[in-house]
């Protein structure tokens, strides 16, 4: 099991959703079959009793005897005997309900067996459906976590094929660092070595990785305690073999990586049922921003059609969280040749350092100008927060040449998923001229993140979007 598996929180509360829209759908259809429809039922009062205490039995039974345990893992025999577990579990409570308020003479049997048989093939196929998405989201690139094994020749094809066979599905091991040999641009185990013990942190600095495996018995202690501080200042997660060196990181815990004991380290790991709810508050904000969006988009696009020609939506290549790589989405602002007219530009730039930023840029439309002021143009980005690319509030996402001129401090504002609003464009991003600054508003976002920070920032965003501060 991997260490702080983020998708454990997801598994658990989306059975616990999955087992309780099942309980309502079966309740419901066996009051069906058994009265033809819902007006005819007596004893209304005891029917949504007993619909009440089989939703608290669900709860509970999820909750406490854990009905989630190994559940992506779990074949189709298996998962027919938890849900049997279930069912009989269920069976016993309700009987035993009823009987001791006295309300087995209110109820229909027919009810309850065809609640019982019904709730039965329903849990099945829902846990069955629920396991495919899970899956499919897990595996996919963007949600899988992106893993590196550091390890030295002797150990290699030791440790390898062991973290592969005993990673978890959304793990993949997409790296290897050969610490004492240049195998750069070889593979071994089918995973592709990147660097040595030399290179490794120019190299990993500009790669999408979330966390690194390290297993270096033979190096000394003061390398490895680098290599760590290293990788950690780009805000990657760092699981050292239990015996290697001697923690001294801050936020460590102890924990299994892929059948491995290991001392994991990470500046400032996210909880995970934080995480959950700042993701389902992306997806309401979302959509509620999409409705938005579309109820504006002909009067934008037709502005924008009128103003200059082109497409009316522009889509670029911007670096994600630890380096992944996504299509942004904007209004259109500038003319076409705008990417082309930037390196001419590059000596107006007003920005110190890795951003460019120019009050009078004349690449701008003159309908960008009044969208860029209102933020309108940055409306459609409402659809990379729904496909989880970027986040209601985050950091600023850079663009592919940004990235490549990075170093490992300007790496760590990446460990967060990027978003739509952040810290500094709250803060005056039209009186900010240095993008070290940038940085600075970025990491102390993410140093002191919490959900009630997110709420404070979009509702400063809600008033600098309204009064216009801070937007050129």
């Amino acid at each position: 099991m991997r260490t702080d598996r983020r998708s454990k929180v997801i598994e658990i509360y989306g059975i616990l959703l999955a087992d309780c829209l099942c309980v309502i759908a079966s309740y419901l259809s066996a009051l069906l079959l058994r009265y033809g429809s819902f007006p005819g039922i007596h004893h209304k009062n005891t029917y949504v009793l007993v619909c009440v205490w089989i939703l608290l039995f669900t709860v509970l039974y999820d909750t406490l005897i854990g009905s989630g345990r190994n559940f992506l893992r779990r074949g189709y025999y298996v998962e027919a005997k938890s849900v049997a577990k279930h069912v009989s579990g269920l069976l016993i409570f309700l009987g035993c309900s009823l009987f001791f308020f006295k309300e087995a003479e209110n109820f229909s049997r027919l009810v309850f067996g065809y609640f019982l048989i019904l709730h039965a093939c329903v849990m099945f196929a829902s846990h069955g459906l629920l396991k495919k998405y899970l899956r499919a989201h897990y595996t996919a690139d963007r949600s899988r976590t992106k893993v590196m094994a550091v390890t030295d020749m002797d150990n290699a094809e030791k440790i390898l094929p062991l973290l592969i066979d005993g990673a978890e599905y959304d793990c993949e091991i997409s790296a290897a660092v050969i610490w004492d040999r240049d195998m750069a641009g070889q593979s071994l185990c089918g995973v592709p070595v990147v660097a040595d013990g030399s290179n490794v942190i120019e190299v990993v600095k500009n790669m999408p990785m979330d966390e690194v495996f390290i297993h270096l018995p033979e190096v000394g202690k003061s390398a490895l305690r680098r290599l760590i501080a290293d990788l950690e200042a780009m805000g990657m997660s760092c699981h050292y073999n239990i015996g290697v060196a001697e923690p001294g990181a801050r936020a460590q815990s102890v924990g299994e990586f892929a059948g491995f004991t290991v001392v994991t380290y990470a500046l400032h790991p996210m909880d995970n049922r934080r995480g959950v709810i700042k993701r389902l508050i992306d997806i309401a904000g979302s959509l509620t921003g999409l409705l938005l969006t579309g109820l504006l988009y002909p009067f934008v696009a037709l502005a924008i059609r009128l103003d200059s020609p082109g497409p009316v939506v522009f889509s670029q290549t911007r670096i994600g969280k630890n380096g992944r790589r996504f299509r942004i989405y904007k209004f259109r602002s500038m003319y076409l040749d705008a990417e082309e007219r930037k390196k001419e530009l590059e000596a107006q730039n007003e920005m110190q350092g890795l951003m460019f930023k120019m009050e009078d840029d004349p690449r701008v439309t003159k309908v960008g100008r009044f969208l860029r002021k209102t933020s309108i143009d940055e409306l459609p980005q409402f659809l990379n927060v729904l496909k989880g690319d970027m986040s209601l509030v985050g950091t600023r996402p850079p663009t592919e040449d940004e990235f490549a001129r990075y170093t490992p401090y300007y790496r760590r504002r990446l460990c967060m998923t990027p978003g739509l609003t952040g810290l500094w464009q709250v803060s005056g991003r039209s009186d900010i001229d240095n993008f070290d600054d940038v940085v600075k508003y970025d990491l102390h976002y993410i140093d002191h993140w919490s959900l009630s920070l997110d709420i404070k920032i979009l509702l400063q965003t809600v008033f600098v979007v309204l009064f216009g501060k801070g937007a050129k």
